[in-house]
């Protein structure tokens, strides 16, 4: 689903930009602070709804404005598809698909499937069991129709537990939630299950690539040991340490996804400039599997591209890239950090004061 067309106005320090972007490569270049990040930024908003920066509206709308404006023209399967945003100071928002007013940020990710990665991704590895459940959810969200409203209803019923919890004297009590939950529960965890499975060799193909050197093991926790124990008969044994700490201890809300290598934890064993490369195997192959499963094309974005990598890993990182079928955009300070990396022709785009100028590449 690449981006034909861009327009952004009041965006961080870009107060005016009309772009129109190649459908495989887009390089972004400038030197720091000049509005880099910021452009793949306000893409990342097109396809969520928030930013990876800042979750204050007041500090992405330019300095002086009251709104910021963006508007993306995305083709798919012959169609073209317009997408408009607008948010203010006051906090109001309008987003149009179509033209027509939608309510729900969320239609925006069935548009834009995005992939970020930036210097700090690495806290996929190194961060909460939240980030690596957000990585399989994005996933299951474009493979499974049924997950977004699965996973909503089991939200809302952790919730009303919650609350629960702080009330009840008994477990029956608490019965009301809890048998929906666990029917809802088992079915998102086989959903989180089948999808990381299929994903998995995947992975191991572009670790081959990336880390020949390790041995690396993978293996998904749904949230509770569901070997040796219903999740019903969790609710029951933890009742009173639930209650004591206000909240529930087991379920898909604690799925995790467990990286090793031999008995140690990877991020115990690799250097920062390895973690990243195994983001991106990660990242790509869930761009690959999007591809060839879904039938679905991805929207990379790569902020710093030949940061913490040597020419051959940047070379064997082009190489999955074009394999991914993605949209890519990648910021550089220099065009010529990325010389000779892909075959095909490329679009530059030149960042200076937030200005934006684009120029054709010589490949």
């Amino acid at each position: 689903m690449p981006i034909s067309k861009l327009i952004i106005h009041d965006f961080r320090n870009i107060q005016r930009a009309h772009l129109h972007f190649n459908k495989k490569i887009n390089v972004i270049t400038g030197l720091n602070g000049s509005g880099k990040t910021a452009l793949l930024e306000a893409i990342y908003f097109l396809g969520l709804g928030r930013s990876f920066r800042s979750h204050l509206t007041n500090r992405i709308i330019a300095h002086e404005e009251v709104e910021f404006i963006l508007f993306a023209e995305i083709e798919h399967q012959n169609l073209q598809t317009s997408i408009g945003l607008k948010k203010t100071r006051k906090g109001q928002s309008v987003l149009k698909i179509n033209s027509c007013i939608t309510t729900k940020l969320s239609a925006l990710t069935l548009y834009l499937p995005i992939q970020l990665i930036t210097p700090e991704s690495i806290s996929l590895l190194s961060g909460s069991p939240q980030n690596r459940r957000s990585f399989i959810d994005w996933g299951v969200f474009y493979h499974d129709p049924q997950f977004y409203k699965t996973w909503a209803r089991i939200k809302r019923l952790l919730k009303q537990r919650n609350a629960a919890l702080k009330q009840c004297k008994t477990y029956n009590e608490l019965r009301l939630w809890d048998n929906e939950l666990c029917f809802l529960s088992t079915e998102i965890s086989e959903q989180r299950q089948r999808y990381f499975q299929q994903l998995t060799p995947l992975i191991e193909n572009t670790i081959a690539d990336f880390l020949p050197e390790f041995k690396i093991k993978m293996s998904f926790f749904c949230g509770w040991d569901n070997k040796n124990k219903s999740l019903q008969q969790y609710f029951i044994d933890n009742f009173n340490r639930d209650k004591q700490l206000g909240y529930t201890t087991a379920g898909p809300q604690k799925a995790d996804v467990r990286f090793k290598i031999g008995a140690y934890p990877l991020v115990d064993v690799l250097s920062r400039g390895q973690l990243k490369l195994f983001v991106y195997a990660l990242r790509l192959a869930q761009c690959l599997f999007l591809n060839k499963v879904n039938k679905k094309q991805c929207v990379l974005l790569i902020d710093d591209f030949s940061s913490e990598l040597d020419k051959s890993k940047q070379q064997i990182l082009a190489k999955h890239i074009t394999q991914s079928d993605a949209q890519l955009f990648i910021s550089v300070i220099q065009e010529n950090h990325i010389e000779q990396l892909f075959e095909q022709k490329y679009s530059v785009f030149h960042v200076k004061h937030g200005k934006i100028t684009n120029t054709d590449s010589t490949n």
